[in-house]
């Protein structure tokens, strides 16, 4: 998104200008104390660049960077030549090379968590360009204080000691890979999962795998998690106790399919995840990560899947509305494990005199078409909330700051909600307090309504049972419900908001719509007991992994 794009622009222009800036002050003027701190500030430049744009190549600036320290150390002894200081600047070119195909090489190899195994090589390489940096700050720092040269030189070789055993331990497992696979393979081996969750995603978007590990674990098998992206594996890691292992590589990915596993679960349509569906000795199963009318859940990548489980009978005719067409055998109506601790209110309630809206406004999405956001003109609807004395929550889509438009607009409705509770008093949830501290169910058990935009918090929300609206934001205009039928049973409001009163009444008052909505609830959602409601994706994802099993032929090629 722009917001990305000039922040990566910044720390591009900022890190190869302090670097060209700290040489020339250092090499062609007198003010070497000013050098070296441009010097530092380069670094820390280049450290901000590197979390913005992890794939960033700071070699030249590092060069520079790194000449333009040792010519200021050199000046500030002033001792002629000084064999310490000519080994330092040996040992630290030979570093600079280094360390950036040594990290690269390390972000190859596989990594585990929640697994008895230590895979400290691709730790210790993925660190090692923050390691540079500091040293040379710490170069800097001992030329400033015109320290002696040999404490700079032992500082560099106990870094370069550091790179030396890592690019060591690479070749060797490159060159001499140990018999019966690696560390984390066999310790995967004595694990025996029977089934692999396999996620890749952009960072941010764990929430798309985290909703799904508590109904894993509750399956009662032995299971991994495989992501392919570093970013996810903290969160992810810390979210469940079953293996979590980062397959980066192909030849990762071959070290984690272990021979007990049956089935493989995906939670999108990622790119990647055919590097693992061309393993055709497992079944292959797609959960989704919610269930809306947007476009992508018709997506027609669907079809390569064995099993396609869905909440509903409306997420099987929406793949036909969307002329996708994928065998009645391939679906499994599962219903959605995630809503089972939703409050079910079946009985119309007098309208409470300050009711509590829930507001969950999407993102823009990757596409134009996918583009279902209503923060543009969302203003007018708080106001109007506001001046009906209601209690607003507003949970925006974890992505809506990748949007700088999108965090301007979500800023300004926190503003007025966090002026409206510091003057009457009314508990508005916003920012971190409804996104973060509650969680989706919470805040849906809180509310008396909802407005959305077309969504899959609109079906979770159904299950309640309770009112909500659906914004149109498109130019579908009499359409709109056609494209989106679960708005059918919803209140809509226009693009323009120029019926927000009147649909903020059927809402909050008259609720004209209530039998329908039940109807559609079980269309959506299936037509399961709130009792054991999660039970259904549970025994359906046993029955893909029962004991008539049969041990595997060989894998398929690559």
């Amino acid at each position: 998104m722009r917001g990305d794009l000039v922040r990566k622009l910044l720390a591009r222009v900022l890190t190869t200008g302090l670097a060209v800036l700290a040489f020339l002050v250092v090499a062609l003027t007198g003010a070497t104390g000013w050098g070296l701190a441009l010097a530092v500030a380069a670094l820390a430049a280049t450290a901000w660049e590197r979390r913005v744009r992890p794939s960033a190549d700071g070699l030249a600036e590092t060069v520079l960077v790194a000449a333009g320290i040792l010519v200021g150390y050199a000046r500030r002894l002033d001792d002629g030549f000084d064999p310490a200081l000519t080994a330092t600047a040996l040992v630290l070119l030979g570093l600079v090379l280094l360390v950036g195909p040594l990290r690269q090489a390390g972000a190859l190899e596989i990594r585990a968590a929640n697994l008895p195994v230590r895979t400290w090589t691709p730790v210790v390489a993925a660190r090692l360009g923050d390691a540079l940096l500091v040293l040379l700050a710490v170069v800097a720092l001992a030329a400033a204080l015109t320290l002696p040269a040999w404490t700079a030189l032992v500082a560099t070789l106990l870094v370069g000691a550091g790179c030396g055993a890592v690019a060591l331990d690479l070749a060797r497992r490159r060159f001499r890979p140990p018999a019966g696979g690696g560390p984390v393979g066999r310790a995967l081996r004595r694990h025996q999962p029977e089934f692999v969750l396999h996620f890749s995603a952009p960072p941010g978007s764990e929430y798309q795998v985290t909703m799904w590990l508590p109904y894993l674990e509750r399956i009662g098998r032995p299971f991994l998690v495989v992501l392919r992206e570093p970013e996810l594996l903290p969160a992810v890691a810390a979210a469940t106790r079953a293996p979590v292992v980062l397959c980066p590589t192909l030849k990762a990915l071959d070290e984690a399919l272990v021979p007990s596993l049956r089935v493989a679960f995906y939670v999108n349509h990622g790119a990647k995840n055919a590097h693992l569906i061309r393993f055709n000795q497992l079944t292959h199963v797609q959960l989704h990560h919610g269930d809306s009318d947007k476009a992508p859940s018709a997506n027609p990548v669907s079809a390569i899947f064995d099993k396609i489980f869905v909440a509903g009978q409306a997420a099987i005719d929406r793949y036909a509305r969307a002329g996708v067409e994928i065998p009645a055998d391939k679906f499994v109506v599962v219903g959605r494990p995630q809503v089972e601790a939703i409050e079910v209110r079946r009985e119309p309630v007098t309208p409470p005199a300050h009711p509590t809206v829930l507001y969950t406004p999407t993102w823009t999405g990757h596409h134009a078409d996918a583009n279902y956001c209503s923060l543009p003109v969302a203003e007018t609807l708080i106001r109007r909330l506001i001046d009906r004395g209601a209690v607003v929550i507003l949970r925006a889509h974890p992505y809506t700051g990748k949007n700088p438009a999108s965090a301007r607009q979500l800023a300004r409705l926190t503003e007025l909600l966090a002026a409206d509770r510091a003057k009457t008093g009314r508990p508005h949830l916003f920012g971190a307090a409804a996104a973060r501290e509650l969680t989706l169910t919470e805040c849906v058990n809180r509310a008396d309504a909802l407005v959305s935009d077309v969504s899959g918090v609109i079906s979770d929300w159904l299950y309640s049972g309770k009112p909500y609206a659906v914004t149109d934001t498109g130019a579908d205009g009499e359409h709109f419900v056609e494209r989106f039928p679960l708005a059918a049973s919803g209140y809509v409001l226009r693009r323009d908001m120029s019926n927000v009163d009147e649909v903020l009444t059927d809402l909050l008052d008259a609720d004209p719509k209530a039998a329908q909505r039940w109807a559609a609830r079980t269309r959506y959602l299936g037509d399961f007991p709130a009792d054991g409601y999660a039970e259904a994706f549970l025994s359906a994802a046993r029955r893909e992994l029962e004991p008539d099993w049969s041990v595997p032929g060989p894998r398929a090629a690559r």
